[in-house]
């Protein structure tokens, strides 16, 4: 049963904040909501949705610069599409969160499961606990910060944008990887077809503490901890002294 105090949230009882009842009003009703806002702009920027219920897509296709907290464990694609929003899920994320992301940020409190931030081509991802496979697939420009641990072929084909692991990542780290920056503070399992690990240079360190700052890491890491991996570029076309490789 229901806390009656979380049940009956309105925008009223919360005085600048826009509460949203998943269980009470539906999936549809929401997105809708958040894309009505912007043909029509309110006053209302700041949201927060309730009883989630690991519902899916969850604030999918957001266009406009509004502050939403996501109270409650999602299931997939919450967030997905992102654009210029700022979204906070409040609990663990399920598979796709923040996919295709355009803009804005999106932070994960609690962990987030497979592909997380895939094929991202803007706006920041800050997972602050662990990921799990696939993460930052195909990623195309997106920025992503993990606090935690990275699973198995995490940014394959990733072609631009950085991706910061705290902890450790799993198998086959960057495979086929194009030009995304990886940068990882603790073990790599193995690195994927293609990607090597390379010098960090004075522009890296400062590339690497700004991401840190933008993820909310810059007091759990230092720079001078991680080592970069990227594309040794034997893979961008084919040749068939490499075939084996691909």
């Amino acid at each position: 049963m229901l806390h009656t105090a979380t049940a009956e949230l309105t925008a009223a009882d919360r005085e600048g904040v826009k509460v949203f009842d998943l269980t009470a009003h539906g999936l549809r009703a929401l997105n809708q909501a958040l894309h009505d806002f912007r043909r029509n702009p309110t006053n209302e920027t700041v949201w927060e949705i309730v009883n989630t219920k690991g519902a899916h897509a969850i604030a999918v296709g957001v266009d406009a610069p509004l502050d939403i907290t996501v109270r409650g464990t999602t299931g997939y694609y919450c967030a997905g599409m992102n654009k210029q929003a700022t979204i906070r899920i409040d609990g663990s994320a399920g598979p796709g969160t923040a996919e295709n992301m355009m803009s804005g940020t999106v932070i994960v409190e609690g962990d987030a499961s497979q592909y997380a931030g895939a094929t991202g081509r803007g706006g920041l991802l800050v997972i602050k606990g662990n990921a799990s496979s696939r993460c930052g697939i195909s990623m195309k420009g997106i920025d992503i910060v993990v606090h935690g641990n990275i699973g198995h072929m995490s940014a394959f084909m990733a072609q631009s944008g950085s991706l910061v692991v705290l902890g450790d990542a799993g198998e086959a780290l960057g495979d086929s990887l194009y030009e995304a920056r990886i940068y990882v503070r603790g073990q790599v399992k193995s690195l994927g077809a293609d990607c090597i690990e390379k010098e960090m240079r004075p522009e890296h360190y400062e590339h690497l503490e700004a991401l840190l700052r933008r993820g909310l890491a810059d007091g759990k890491a230092r720079p001078e901890e991680f080592r970069r991996y990227g594309s040794a570029r034997k893979l961008y076309t084919f040749n068939i002294d490499n075939a084996s490789s691909y």
